[in-house]
């Protein structure tokens, strides 16, 4: 099954997400690819692992589902997500047996070693989500990102280093096959977890980070009531920047049946990125709702709250007077 991050729950229960397999171990690989690793590595238990997979790549995705479909991988899930929200928000404390890292980008320019994913950060929210003795296993051609994230763990302080020889399902991916024609020899690195999860957990910032709700009411809302012969026909692009989350009001489009608006937003908050919808509607009471549409399955964070406000300040900005805030 493929989740949106708006089906998560935040965080998650393990047994909510493998309902069937709610006992078995619990993977999670990060960068999956077009998903040639998993069914081969999954063979080789007695009872295959719950699996969790997290690609940017919407094409890859889909190639990686028809490959667990054909292994007949039920108690396996997909997702496209960055991996640290996907760790942060969805992963609980203590619940990861294993996080797989196979070739990921080296971003070998100096002036983009802070793109690299193993950096001490991440090995510190790893370790955070991983079971005692739990291990983020890494497989790489690219010599100096593996010194690098060698120093990084270290850094970090939560983990200890065992080298071993690479699983052979990761030498059977398409970037390992590329590189051995290439002749370039893989190196593979377990980065065992030494510290207490939960204590650790508990000194990390979690995501700002709230489901869906069920009931219309409680989406992020305002109402306001609007000058005569309100227009939003010479809407321009504008933006709102803080330290945690950017906000740009993108366009703004009329109903052709009713005097409506739709306000389409763009909204990052470090790796998360989303789209949203905000509706301007006329109640029969004569006032407006603006309100977080459903449509897409937002996730409710300080960011798109903020996006339901930067709508009702442009609102205001022309005449609108606020009669109730709920973001």
């Amino acid at each position: 099954m493929i989740y949106q991050l708006s089906q998560f729950a935040f965080p998650d229960d393990p047994a909510r997400l493998f309902p069937d397999t709610p006992g078995r171990e619990w993977y999670l690989e990060i960068g999956f690819g077009d998903g040639r690793f998993w069914p081969p590595f999954a063979a080789t238990f007695a009872q295959p692992p719950n699996y969790l997979g997290a690609e940017i790549s919407g094409s890859s995705l889909q190639k990686a589902q028809a490959r667990l479909k054909k292994a007949g991988l039920t108690n396996a899930h997909l997702t496209k997500l960055p991996a640290t929200v996907l760790l942060a928000a969805v992963i609980p404390p203590a619940s990861l047996d294993a996080i797989i890292v196979n070739f990921p980008d080296p971003w070998p320019k100096k002036d983009h070693l802070d793109q690299r994913l193993l950096r001490a950060p991440f090995f510190r929210l790893a370790a955070s989500r991983l079971k005692s003795d739990g291990a983020v296993h890494f497989t790489t051609d690219h010599e100096e990102y593996f010194e690098f994230a060698c120093c990084e763990a270290q850094e970090s302080g939560v983990t200890r280093l065992e080298l071993a020889p690479p699983p052979a399902a990761a030498l059977e991916t398409k970037y390992a096959l590329k590189w051995k024609e290439l002749g370039i020899q893989a190196r593979h690195a377990r980065f065992v977890s030494v510290a207490e999860p939960h204590a650790l957990a508990a000194t990390l910032p979690r995501p700002d980070i709230q489901a869906m709700p069920q009931e219309d009411a409680a989406l992020p809302h305002a109402i306001v009531n609007l000058p005569p012969q309100f227009d939003l026909s010479d809407f321009a692009k504008s933006a709102v920047h803080t330290p945690g989350y950017t906000v740009v009001l993108l366009d703004a489009y009329r109903s052709l049946r009713r005097p409506e608006y739709t306000v389409l937003a763009h909204v990052e908050e470090g790796e998360l990125t989303q789209e949203v919808l905000v509706g301007v509607m006329q109640r029969p009471d004569g006032s407006t709702l603006v309100r977080l549409a459903k449509f897409g399955g937002p996730v409710i964070t300080a960011g798109v709250k903020a996006a339901v406000a930067a709508v009702t300040a442009e609102l205001v900005r022309r005449g609108a007077v606020i009669t109730h805030l709920g973001y």
